[in-house]
């Protein structure tokens, strides 16, 4: 019997997307990943419901891993290539923060020349890219997209936990001089935080010519107080925006895409939303994930993690990994239980997993 060549799951899914995570740490503090501040605290003391817990949650950073346990650029480079002679074609560097990673050209640089990849990218706050940005591009990245919940200085402050508006706004303007195509943005929406900005940040979108991302608010917060009501429904989203903006729907490229798109009636940037919550996509999802610590998670919300390091380290041949990653993508599981009675939230939040 033939072994199959690509990654696929039990339920025909054949994966094409890794996005592998540098560093669990971040030098942002946002509501919705990292909260630590007192803005942060008041916000979720005022939101939170005592009926589903009568203890109200703590807000604590989470035991960053040390170096000795974070992977290799040698490491990442050797799995990534596995992963693309496997079928993988884009890959994505995300965090926490994955600027924060010294020499991070150099792993792109290094990732860009593997033969068969197709798409090079990376998400980052943006805080610190005006500093790589030039040595990020000639180093062969192609596309980046920022996180940017707001336009108002103070909002900013509030969500983020930093005062970095300016730098964040630079450094879109940065990427898209030097022709980083397309460059992306994201906002997660909290209902009583910036949803009152939508319009501000769509029509910053069609001035800049970007392409814009609203996102529902996910429970991978470290301080476990998500709640359902706080998320700001995609179609909430769309009403208000079509209320301002004249509004054309982009077809899709390809059933995996997360976004539904839409573009401004004068051709200059689009508008994304992303409902993982109210309208799940898990049925086409063609992406894997690869912590920093070197574990493969097969959804954003897995209760459990596969790792690849003790394979990397202990000198598993490329056959023997090729054949345990494989295994391990067959068993993805089929889609995730937010909203439902047995939803349990993953134990790590967004930062430690890699967005």
């Amino acid at each position: 019997m033939t072994r199959p060549t690509t990654l696929s799951d039990s339920f025909g899914r054949v994966m094409r997307d890794l996005r592998v995570s540098l560093t669990d740490r971040c030098n942002f503090r946002c509501l919705y990943c990292l909260p630590e501040t007192e803005e942060a605290a008041n916000f979720y003391r005022t939101k939170f419901d005592p009926q589903r817990n009568p203890n109200p949650p703590t807000l604590r950073l989470p035991d960053w891993k040390p170096r000795s346990e974070i992977l290799s650029f040698e490491e990442i480079e050797r799995l990534v290539r596995l992963a693309v002679n496997l079928g993988i074609q884009k890959i994505r560097l995300t965090g926490g923060e994955p600027l924060l990673r010294q020499g991070v050209e150099i792993l792109v640089g290094k990732l860009a020349r593997i033969p068969g990849l197709k798409d090079l990218a990376m998400t980052t706050n943006g805080f610190l890219f005006i500093r790589k940005a030039e040595a990020l591009k000639a180093a062969g990245l192609q596309r980046i997209s920022f996180s940017l919940d707001s336009l108002d200085r103070d909002n900013f402050k509030k969500i983020t936990g930093r005062d970095g508006l300016s730098e964040v706004l630079t450094g879109i303007d940065r990427a898209q001089e030097l022709g980083l195509n397309p460059v992306k943005v994201n906002a997660v929406i909290i209902r009583g935080i910036n949803d009152h900005e939508m319009e501000g940040l769509a029509e910053l979108a069609r001035k800049r010519n970007l392409s814009f991302r609203f996102i529902e608010f996910m429970p991978l917060d470290s301080g476990r107080a998500w709640l359902k009501d706080l998320v700001v429904p995609g179609r909430e989203i769309l009403r208000r925006l079509q209320a301002k903006f004249a509004l054309h729907p982009v077809p899709c490229a390809h059933a995996s895409e997360t976004a539904r798109r839409w573009a401004f009636e004068d051709g200059r940037g689009e508008i994304g939303i992303i409902a993982p919550v109210t309208e799940p996509f898990c049925g086409h999802c063609n992406r894997l994930r690869l912590t920093a610590d070197g574990k493969i998670r097969t959804c954003l919300f897995s209760l459990h993690e596969h790792d690849v390091k003790g394979l990397l380290r202990s000198g598993a041949s490329d056959e023997e990994i090729a054949k345990i990653l494989r295994g391990i993508v067959w068993q993805k599981e089929e889609r995730h239980h937010i909203g439902e009675p047995d939803f349990v939230q993953p134990e790590r939040s967004m930062s430690c997993i890699g967005g």
